[in-house]
């Protein structure tokens, strides 16, 4: 069967491999093809549309620096990081936004470092509630990653698996080793399939679909932390104040499983004594 033409199509959809580099490959492409993607959108969340073609982009390093320094010159460090944060959100229409914002930014709008402050713009507004989010999301890392030390004859290791609604390890894993210090830990996000890593010395990311590293056993004191943990937020709960709308509100349920006060009961026996 001879493939279609491309005038048989109201609309084209420019697929991506859902990092940050195809992103900006398949910006770089709507120019270098002179077209404009109704959607932008990763492999994995495309839903094919009546009378609409997809096109898919392969990631090139090349391009995806030269949007890069696009975006650098027209906004400024500051303007670029905003677009690379937001590309981290995990809403299906993240890309999107992302692209119309860019060509808004390059093609119409002044050369000013303060386009992300003009909120009347749709093209801003959008890529702003993007970043807001993402922002949201990093802080809830910040508060509900619980690490669990790791320990065997190879060494130690404090290992977190986290579960973002946007992949945000790459944002937060500063703050982690900042708090750790020389001690070594993985920060698993087990939905995008990455893991942040410090060794003690570097810090790396993983791309991983699933966790294939070998880890150490769990290190003998570690079930008297957690208990003791549990116990803790037990004891200044104050069950007449339970509200459990506020509490899904402030403490989302998709990270209770990762909790470690939420996800083991305290065991009966120490319970009475």
């Amino acid at each position: 069967m001879t493939a279609a033409s491309p005038e048989l199509y109201d609309e084209v959809a420019y697929l991506f491999d859902g990092t940050a580099e195809g992103l900006f490959s398949a910006i770089f492409a709507a120019y270098a093809n002179r077209e404009d993607p109704s959607e932008v959108v990763r492999e994995s969340d495309y839903q094919p549309r009546l009378l609409q073609r997809a096109l898919t982009i392969p990631t090139s390093d090349e391009h995806a620096q030269r949007v890069a320094a696009g975006l650098k010159r027209r906004l400024g460090s500051y303007g670029q990081r905003a677009v690379l944060r937001a590309s981290c959100s995990g809403r299906s229409d993240a890309p999107t936004i992302i692209y119309r914002f860019v060509r808004y930014a390059m093609d119409r709008a002044p050369r000013s470092k303060r386009l992300l402050d003009d909120l009347g713009t749709p093209e801003v507004k959008a890529l702003h509630d993007l970043i807001t989010s993402v922002g949201g999301e990093c802080e809830k890392m910040r508060q509900f990653a619980r690490f669990r030390h790791l320990k065997d004859e190879r060494g130690e290791v404090w290992f977190a698996r986290v579960n973002p609604k946007d992949s945000v390890v790459p944002l937060v894993l500063d703050h982690f080793v900042e708090r750790f210090n020389i001690q070594p830990f993985i920060l698993y996000d087990e939905v995008h399939g990455i893991a942040g890593i410090w060794d003690g010395k570097r810090r790396q990311l993983a791309d991983v679909s699933e966790l294939d590293l070998t880890l150490p056993d769990q290190a003998a004191s570690e079930a008297l932390m957690e208990e003791a943990w549990r116990t803790f937020y037990h004891a200044v709960s104050i069950s007449a104040r339970y509200h459990p709308e506020l509490r899904r509100q402030l403490m989302p349920k998709r990270f209770w499983k990762n909790l470690t006060e939420i996800r083991e009961p305290i065991p009966q026996a120490l319970r009475h004594g």
